[in-house]
């Protein structure tokens, strides 16, 4: 069954990709953490001047200097927690979802390729098409992203960068023809 593949790749591939869920708050969600109480402490502070008419808690006045200074503290604080934020995001919205995605489809590609009737070059070019969509697409991200690796990071925002998903795309296209000229209720041998 040319499928097979599919499937066992696609399950396999769905442990790397959901294992960044656990990744991401083990090594940085700590630092998120950290730098949200800050924002937070820094935001309280501003917003409680604000609201008392920038008279401190021992009811002076505060000066232009005091509130830019707490201001300026305020804004830098959210900065650093929008930096903290931004690996979790990149993992989030790349490899993470992504890689979920192709994973699931790898599955369902390889379910479908196995009601198929048709030559096995056609099973074997979707096969291949699936699975080198991912690897060529969230698997990119994954080495980009989480490994930090530079190549891949160039991969990522060049012409390289649409090979993974056309793969995929080419791949949908031939597998909706696919299931229109040969899908049989029934498993066929190959």
């Amino acid at each position: 069954m040319i499928g097979k593949k599919n499937i066992a790749f696609g399950f396999l591939y769905l442990v790397l990709s959901a294992s960044l869920g656990p990744y991401m708050i083990v090594t940085q969600f700590p630092a998120v953490a950290q730098s949200q109480a800050a924002k937070q402490a820094k935001m309280s502070a501003l917003q409680l001047a604000q609201s008392n008419g920038f008279v401190d808690e021992n009811l002076n006045t505060m000066t232009p200097k005091q509130i830019a200074e707490a201001n300026t503290g305020a804004i830098l604080a959210l900065s650093a927690n929008l930096n903290a934020q931004a690996p979790v995001d990149a993992i989030k919205g790349g490899p993470h979802a992504h890689g979920n995605l192709e994973a699931l489809l790898n599955v369902v590609a390889g379910i479908v390729l196995c009601f198929l009737a048709l030559p096995i070059l056609y099973k074997q070019i979707l096969s291949w098409l699936f699975i080198g969509g991912a690897v060529l697409h969230s698997g990119i991200w994954y080495l980009a992203v989480v490994l930090q690796w530079g190549w891949a990071i160039s991969w990522t925002t060049g012409p390289l960068a649409v090979i993974g998903p056309v793969l995929v795309l080419a791949g949908f296209g031939l597998m909706g023809i696919a299931v229109i000229l040969g899908f049989r209720g029934e498993i066929v041998r190959d």
